[in-house]
C-alpha cells in the first residue's frame, strides 16, 4: 500500500509547472483505467495520486468527479489522455514487432510502459526526465514492488542539458533501431527546442526506428482561454495550462523528418476516437481542436 502525502518527501519535481501535469495525466490514467470500457490499463497510476502532496483528493474514478463523465476535466480531458495512451501503447507495441528493441520516453514524467506492456524480454525501456520526477515514480513504484517486463533504465537528467551523453551513457545505441515518444512534451518547448530534438532523435536513430509526438497546430492558444477543458483545469485543480505552453509559432518538425526520408503521419484525435468507438468528440471552442498526434517512420530510402 502506498503511503500518504505526508509520508512522501521525494516529490521534487511533480509538486509545481509542467511537473505537476504528470500527475494530472497519471489521474486520468487511472479514471481511464477504472472505466468498463477502458482503452488503456494502468495499475500503477492512482498510486502516483494518492502519494503526492497537493492532489491525494483529486478523483481516480470517473464517478467521483463532480459532474462524472459530463466533468470538462475528469470527463472529456480525462478521455482524450485515456485514448492518447491507448494510441501510443499500441504504436510502441508495433514498432517492437518490427524488431525494435530500444524504448526512449523523452520527458517520461510517470509513464509506467516499462511496466504495464507485453513487450520482449530483450527491450529496454530509457525514462528520461528530472531527476526529482523519476525519484518520485521510483519510490512509489518501490513501495508497489512492480518489476518491469524487460529492461528499463532511468536516465535522470534535464531535456534542457545535455541529455544525449546521458542516454548514450545508459547503454543506448544509435546503430540499433529504436523507438521514441515525446508525449504531451513539445508544446511546453520553445520552437529552437523542437528543432533540436527532432534533429537529435534524426541523428540518434537507424533504418526502421519510429518517432511519435504530440503538437499543437493552432496561430493563437489564448483564442481558447475560455475553453472548458482550460477553465476546468485551471478551477479544479490549479493547473494553468495556457501559462505553461510556449506560444511562439512552431516549427515544421514532420516537414524535417520528411525531408531527413521519415515517412510521417499526421492524426486528430478525432480520428482514433472513430476508430475505438469512444473519445472526445468535436466540440465548439474546442481546446482540443488544434491537437495533432504525429506517428512516423525512418525508411532510410
Amino acid at each position: 500500500m502506498v503511503g500518504t502525502a505526508s509520508e512522501h518527501t521525494g516529490t521534487e519535481g511533480v509538486d509545481g509547472g509542467v511537473g505537476v501535469t504528470a500527475l494530472l495525466v497519471a489521474a486520468a490514467r487511472a479514471i481511464e483505467t477504472h472505466r468498463h470500457d477502458s482503452l488503456a490499463q494502468d495499475p500503477f497510476a492512482e498510486h502516483f495520486v494518492h502519494a503526492a502532496p497537493g492532489c491525494a483528493g483529486w478523483p481516480v474514478r470517473v464517478e467521483q468527479a463532480d459532474g462524472g463523465d459530463a466533468n470538462p476535466l475528469w470527463g472529456r480531458f480525462a478521455r482524450y489522455f485515456g485514448l492518447r495512451t491507448r494510441v501510443l501503447d499500441d504504436f510502441v507495441q508495433g514498432a517492437l514487432g518490427t524488431g525494435a528493441r530500444q524504448v526512449v520516453l523523452l520527458g517520461a514524467g510517470l509513464d509506467t510502459r516499462a511496466f504495464r506492456l507485453d513487450r520482449p524480454t530483450d527491450s529496454v525501456v530509457y525514462e528520461v526526465d528530472r531527476a526529482g520526477v523519476l525519484a518520485f515514480k521510483e519510490q512509489v513504484l518501490d513501495e508497489l514492488a512492480a518489476v518491469p517486463r524487460g529492461g528499463r533504465v532511468a536516465v535522470p537528467v534535464d531535456l534542457r542539458d545535455d541529455w544525449v551523453s546521458a542516454l548514450t551513457g545508459a547503454g543506448f545505441d544509435s546503430a540499433a533501431p529504436s523507438i521514441w515518444l515525446a508525449e504531451g512534451l513539445l508544446f511546453y518547448l520553445p520552437p529552437e527546442a523542437e528543432t533540436y530534438l527532432v534533429e537529435t532523435v534524426d541523428r540518434l536513430t537507424a533504418d526502421g526506428s519510429a518517432l511519435a509526438f504530440e503538437m499543437k497546430v493552432e496561430k493563437d492558444l489564448l483564442a481558447y482561454r475560455d475553453s472548458p477543458i482550460y477553465t476546468a483545469t485551471h478551477a479544479q485543480i490549479g493547473i494553468d495550462l495556457l501559462s505553461l505552453f510556449d506560444h511562439a509559432p512552431r516549427p515544421d518538425s514532420v516537414g524535417a523528418l520528411t525531408a531527413r526520408n521519415w515517412s510521417a503521419r499526421v492524426h486528430t484525435p478525432f480520428e482514433f476516437t472513430q476508430r475505438h468507438g469512444r473519445g472526445p468528440l468535436p466540440e465548439p471552442n474546442d481546446a482540443l481542436e488544434g491537437n495533432r498526434w504525429v506517428l512516423a517512420t525512418k525508411d532510410g530510402r
